[in-house]
């Protein structure tokens, strides 16, 4: 690990944290005495997303975090509950196999949402659903 500070290579952990599936060390340099913190987080073996048309691509977790930190903007959810949600949801695709259909996770996503704050769940299936015009919105807003 080099400290940011000072480019050593030796470190000492001084403190470890486990958030969930997130590690939070608390690391000192050996030569300037400068403290900062590393996050860590396991990162599987990957499996992949088959998308609409057909196209594979490789799961992305930034990517499903993007889209229900956008969803979520201005809402009271926090940062944590939001990395909750793609936590879970990875944790849940990953029993389905090595392939999942965009879709599930859509789905998985949008309950997930449900069940925290109506305003962000409309707001990623506006998007997911591709509401096109007011009587969506109307549509979903009626089987609520």
């Amino acid at each position: 690990m080099l400290c940011p500070f000072c480019s050593n290579e030796g470190t000492k952990v001084v403190d470890k944290r486990d958030y969930g599936a997130k590690t939070k060390r608390r690391r000192e340099c050996l030569k300037c005495k400068k403290r900062f913190n590393t996050h860590e987080l396991v990162q599987h073996a990957g499996f992949k997303v088959i998308k609409k048309d057909g196209r594979r691509e490789d799961f992305d977790f930034e990517k499903i975090k993007k889209g229900i930190a956008t969803a979520c903007e201005k809402r009271p959810i926090s940062t944590d509950d939001v990395e909750k949600i793609v936590t879970h949801v990875e944790d849940k695709v990953r029993k389905k196999g090595k392939e999942v259909q965009s879709s599930l996770i859509g789905d998985m996503v949008a309950k997930e949402l449900k069940r925290r704050d109506m305003v962000a769940y409309i707001r990623f299936a506006s998007v997911y659903r591709e509401f096109a015009d007011l009587s969506d919105f109307k549509k979903e807003l009626k089987s609520l």
